[in-house]
């Protein structure tokens, strides 16, 4: 039932593309996956894409060997028709499951990347060098190494902001204990025991994929019922841009796919660089390798749940780096959204980076820039949405809060309109009973808008005066909710994971009182 979902937000998508348009694209997708296709590193997925009628040859380069795949489009249409539109990523409380209808704009956003910089904020108070009675009170920042105690802490800060819908782990765990072979199930134990909402993440080492799955079979009461509620879901980015299929995440999709449980095919290219900077380029190119990597899990097993991952970017021209605070990020992703939205796959886009280095004027507006209009597209699915600074290389909780406060806005903004025949007929009798009264104003009749969710609040964090203390009013409310009690789970079972899943770190075993 609906009440069982997380709301979302409902939106009249902005769409940037003519049907036209999107024709032209997919059709460019399509040429571009016939010839030149594809380089698959991986020789299963060759053999997988060969046995349904692709043309596949060997091919040596000068330091590698690959097998070329010509996918033709009578097969990707096929493949992709099995995709389902509907997906439900389910969560330990049941009101924050997810549910993602391809044809429904139905808006969340949550957290991504994995940096490896926490930034720290501390207020402190600063004295005039030239008066000594002028003081202000400032924000001091401190990079702190990524670990899986500072995870577990962002995990239940996002447990508490109230517009953060789903969590992919923001920061890197480094503790000196981490191992390749230990570091997905601590990575998803740290998320899934201090938040309740929608766990995702990617694999790093695909020999742990049993014990990741069974933790969340533990935590969700059994095999079958993670499958009906998917607790956790998976990122794979299995195309290395331009078009070159990687083998151990190939692989990793294989065991996906097998295991039941929803993925994301993610695309990243960089536009300048391992794509073309211009916009039908860039958006035919992300759109091919994402579409071959929805071919792949169709081909394992068809219907299994898959989201189209698109997170393009565009090159800086003086040094290379990703550059997320620009118009070009906003029309390839904006682009993207409507394609998915034409194969009927539900859509995992990207919004809220920024390239400032620091919370401030220019980390709110390019990520305001990039949050308002991915969200007007009507991306079902929005990752990187809260607390990321200097691209994806720091993770800053205080930015988290503010970026919640500002998502809360745009959802307002962009709710449905309330608006309809018994509505609109109800105003000339109330500007008559307001104008027939001897104050003449409306102030008595705002309790019915207020109970009916219509008035939006002040900014939470607002200042007066001449001093800024936004940064500080956003730090004692971050604050607060640290001081809230964790969500562990329960002793029991936490005790059990313990006992059945090698690997995890004794400090992380926190269980709910």
């Amino acid at each position: 039932m609906e009440e069982h979902y997380r709301k979302g937000a409902i939106v009249k998508p902005y769409e940037r593309l003519s049907m036209d348009q999107i024709r032209w694209l997919d059709q460019a997708s399509m040429e571009i996956l016939s010839e030149p296709g594809i380089w698959s590193m991986n020789e299963r997925a060759a053999k997988l894409f060969k046995s349904y009628g692709a043309r596949v040859w060997e091919e040596k380069e000068e330091n590698s060997f690959c097998w070329r795949v010509s996918l033709p489009s009578g097969l990707v249409r096929e493949a992709i028709g099995h995709a389902p539109s509907r997906i439900v990523l389910g969560a330990r409380k049941a009101e924050n499951r997810l549910l993602l209808e391809a044809d429904v704009p139905r808006v969340y956003f949550g957290s991504g990347s994995e940096a490896n910089i926490w930034l720290e904020t501390e207020i402190e108070e600063y004295v005039s060098t030239t008066d000594e009675s002028y003081k202000i009170m400032a924000p001091r920042f401190r990079e702190l190494r990524g670990n899986s105690q500072l995870l577990s802490r962002a995990a239940k800060l996002c447990e508490y902001l109230e517009h953060l819908d789903f969590f992919i782990r923001p920061l890197n765990i480094q503790d000196p204990e981490i191992t390749p072979e230990n570091h997905d199930v601590n990575k998803f134990f740290a998320s899934l025991n201090n938040i309740t909402k929608h766990v995702q993440a990617g694999l790093t080492n695909l020999e742990k994929l049993k014990d990741v799955v069974r933790m969340a079979e533990i935590i969700a009461g059994g095999s079958e019922t993670l499958r009906e509620n998917p607790i956790i879901s998976f990122i794979t980015c299995v195309f290395k841009s331009p078009l070159q299929l990687v083998d151990d995440t190939a692989e990793k999709v294989f065991a996906i796919v097998n295991s039941g449980l929803p993925l994301v095919i993610s695309s990243s290219p960089q536009g300048g660089s391992t794509a073309p900077i211009q916009e039908a380029g860039m958006v035919a190119q992300i759109n091919a390798e994402i579409l071959a990597g929805i071919v792949l899990t169709q081909l394992i097993r068809p219907g299994a749940p898959v989201l189209y991952g698109s997170v393009p970017v565009r090159a800086r021209l003086d040094n290379l780096h990703d550059l997320y605070g620009c118009p070009e990020f906003n029309q390839y992703n904006i682009d993207c959204v409507q394609l998915a939205r034409f194969y009927k796959i539900p859509c995992y886009s990207t919004a809220g980076v920024g390239d400032a280095s620091l919370p401030g004027m220019q980390a709110t507006f390019e990520k305001l820039f990039t949050h308002l209009y991915v969200a007007m597209s009507g991306a079902q699915y929005i990752h990187y949405a809260f607390g990321l600074l200097n691209r994806t290389n720091t993770f800053c909780p205080l930015q988290a809060v503010l970026d919640n406060e500002h998502i809360g806005m745009i959802k307002e903004c962009l709710r449905q309109p309330k608006v309809g025949p018994s509505l609109v007929e109800d105003v000339p009798k109330l500007v008559k009973k307001v104008m027939s009264s001897p104050h003449r104003l409306y102030a008595r009749h705002i309790r019915k808008a207020l109970h009916a969710g219509e008035v939006s609040s002040p900014y939470r964090f607002e200042t007066s005066g001449l001093n800024d203390r936004v940064l500080e009013n956003a730090l004692d409310y971050m604050t607060r909710l640290e001081g809230k009690l964790s969500p562990y789970l329960d002793n029991a079972t936490v005790e059990r994971i313990y006992r059945e899943v090698p690997g995890l770190l004794p400090g992380l075993k926190n269980v709910a009182q």
